[in-house]
């Protein structure tokens, strides 16, 4: 049943926002610089009063700054946070993993695997997700081709995964920023500074399966993320092919979620995505500024972009429709309970 009304945003700040349904409550995470932490709570939408823990804390200067983007996953029965970090210098991201034992996240210690080495140059690597399928695990994450010169191209990149800490594939890319809405990242002088160098941006890939498994959709992030731009692209191939193979991927021509002006909702992306507590509905999580531009650069510490979770709905064929962003003056139904009552 309804129980009510929420608005958006869930929280006044909270980048690259991450929630897992597991047992009757949500666990959820974001981006904190400089720390990882853990909320649970029955009620996404009543974040503001949900438990709250530091669950790990950097120990050496290697991955002791930036720390970006964290999703928690349960594998095998246990718990495991994958995240990125840096030595200070971003250009030096790496993802890493922690390990939980115990049967509850809230308790019992985080401790680090180590890092996820994506290949042999140790390339620049964030953004990491990870999703099963045919019995294998595979990782998905934003990486470059190769060390930066005069501008800089994130990639989507996917491998097969030999443990939950460790790679037993090579990496093969499976998308480009090549369409002119994954290459804007400038910034009017009028609104901030742009970066000393183009940034040409695909990052964030969040695995989502249609409601009968056939299709295995990947949506990602694009454009810079400081721009009203940043949007949602779709990767999709069927899940009877090898996920391993460039050629299975299809790519959506156009953004499948965006900013929306009449709204004032801007920078839409960065996602992951839940279920209703009865199973009933599917939602997207996403972060949104309510200014067009970001003032200042990226990797500083302004950062306005706020978590927001919305309702949205399959199509026939097995593709997922977001719709658009609503605005923070919308009243929005809270997700179906499992407390339902049939008549």
């Amino acid at each position: 049943m309804k129980n009510g009304s929420y608005f958006n945003p869930l929280l006044e700040l909270g980048p690259d926002p991450w929630a897992l349904w597991d047992r009757h409550t949500y666990f959820y995470t974001h981006t904190l610089q400089d720390r990882i932490d853990l909320w649970q709570t029955p009620d996404l939408t009543s974040l503001k009063s949900a438990i709250r823990k530091t669950i790990w804390l950097p120990d050496q200067p290697q991955y002791a700054k930036h720390i970006w983007a964290p999703e928690i996953h349960r594998i095998q029965g246990k718990w495991y946070v994958y995240f990125t970090a840096d030595d200070g210098d971003t250009d030096n991201h790496q993802i890493y993993v922690l390990e939980n034992e115990n049967d509850d996240p809230m308790q019992g210690s985080f401790i680090l695997k180590g890092r996820v080495s994506t290949d042999p140059e140790n390339n620049w690597a964030i953004d990491a997700s990870v999703f099963a399928n045919a019995g294998a695990l595979y990782m998905v994450w934003s990486g470059w081709q190769s060390r930066r010169k005069h501008e800089e191209t994130q990639c989507i990149y996917i491998a097969k995964m030999e443990t939950p800490w460790k790679l037993g594939s090579e990496r093969v890319l499976i998308s480009k920023p090549t369409f002119a809405w994954e290459r804007k990242w400038e910034t009017p002088p009028e609104h901030g500074r742009s970066p000393r160098y183009p940034i040409f941006v695909n990052e964030g890939p969040q695995p989502l399966k249609s409601p009968d498994g056939s299709l295995i959709h990947i949506a990602y992030s694009a454009s810079g993320c400081w721009t009203p731009h940043y949007a949602l692209g779709l990767l999709t191939c069927s899940h009877d092919t090898d996920p391993l193979q460039p050629e299975n991927w299809r790519k959506s021509a156009q953004p499948v979620f965006r900013q929306s002006a009449e709204a004032g909702v801007y920078g839409t992306g960065h996602c992951s995505f839940f279920p209703s507590p009865d199973g009933t509905e599917s939602y997207i999580l996403y972060h949104a500024r309510d200014m067009q531009y970001e003032p200042g650069l990226p990797n500083e510490t302004i950062d306005h972009r706020s978590p927001r979770m919305q309702a949205f709905h399959w199509s026939d064929d097995g593709y997922p429709d977001f719709g658009t962003p609503f605005a923070t003056s919308t009243p929005l139904p809270k997700p179906f309970t499992l407390n339902v009552v049939n008549t």
